[in-house]
């Protein structure tokens, strides 16, 4: 087994780079041996991450994501960060059904999959300086 692996991807805010983020992601932890479960986790959790910097953090206009992810171990961390407009107060926005945007049908929803998915989920932000979602998960427990 691969001890340390790192990748990084950077990509345009655009809502078609969504589906691309969660293959590679999927991809990545493929040596890790995960479980079909895993993976649609890992999956979800990054499509969240995603979708909330395009829409939130850039409110749908220009940007790059950046996308990191590293095994160690028997365990996948993944970081997906924005430049865009950034959150005053990261503790309400993670509330289940707290939207910015419930004219675009938005549930609110992200951070909650983000946390029943993933082992550990860390938010850093600030206005106009962007957001830092950290997700970690373990495979195979």
């Amino acid at each position: 087994m691969i001890e340390n692996n790192n990748v990084e991807l950077l990509f345009e805010a655009r809502s078609e780079n969504e589906a691309f983020a969660r293959v590679v992601a999927a991809a990545f932890v493929t040596y890790l041996d995960p479980t079909i479960e895993e993976l649609q986790d890992i999956k979800t959790a990054v499509s969240e991450a995603v979708t909330n910097a395009i829409v939130h953090g850039y409110d749908n206009g220009p940007g790059k994501v950046r996308m990191r992810l590293k095994g160690i171990q028997n365990q996948v961390i993944i970081e997906v960060h924005d430049d865009g407009l950034g959150m005053e107060n990261v503790a309400k926005a993670m509330e289940p059904l707290y939207t910015t945007k419930p004219e675009q049908e938005r549930s609110g929803m992200g951070f909650s999959f983000m946390e029943a998915f993933m082992d550990d989920l860390r938010v850093a932000s600030a206005p106009g300086k962007g957001t830092t979602v950290l997700m970690r998960k373990k495979i195979g427990e």
